[in-house]
């Protein structure tokens, strides 16, 4: 009987604390930030910051290739020129997942070093069909300064070197947050 009275007082506390925390977000008013950079994916040349990491066997790894999977480091630039002020990093990964190589599929953290919102991160999730202009992937999650992120993101391709697979994507991403 006391190892009932226990786990249940256990149990309570349990759910008072996790109610307490979650209703510290119920009285903050919801805001909007609209911000704009460009990812710089280089898969050749000096400094590359994506790579293939798995494929299908005796195929070539193409970006284009179905079932390629890269892994990413890319900068995420103010501007589109290469030497431009970086505002953070797009780690993560992006794997080819059509069967005609129309479509990407992004999972992705962009961690931020610029002094706004440094050491915040969004969490991307969703498909890039890479020949349409326009695009749009989910923002699913967010830290820091974005806690409790939602929201989406319109991706523009603004250079592609299609032979060295080099590419910089405009980013227009709006969030959600606390």
């Amino acid at each position: 009987m006391a190892t009932k009275i226990v786990i249940l007082s256990f149990m309570f506390l349990l759910a008072l604390a996790t109610s307490i925390e979650a209703s510290k977000y119920q009285f903050q008013k919801l805001k909007e930030t609209n911000m704009v950079f460009y990812m710089q994916d280089w898969e050749t040349g000096a400094n590359v910051t994506a790579t293939p990491i798995a494929g299908i066997p005796h195929k070539r790894w193409l970006i284009l290739g179905f079932g390629t999977i890269f892994a990413t480091d890319d900068k995420l630039a103010v501007a589109i020129e290469r030497n431009s002020s970086e505002v953070g990093r797009a780690h993560g990964m992006y794997v080819n997942s059509a069967l005609d190589g129309s479509d990407l599929h992004l999972l992705m953290s962009f961690v931020f070093s610029n002094k706004e919102y440094n050491g915040s991160t969004l969490e991307i999730q969703g498909a890039d069909r890479i020949f349409q202009k326009y695009r749009e992937v989910s923002v699913v999650s967010g830290t820091g300064f974005f806690r409790l992120a939602r929201g989406y993101a319109t991706l523009e391709t603004v250079f592609l070197d299609i032979p060295n697979s080099n590419a910089i994507i405009r980013w227009n991403v709006t969030v959600f947050h606390y």
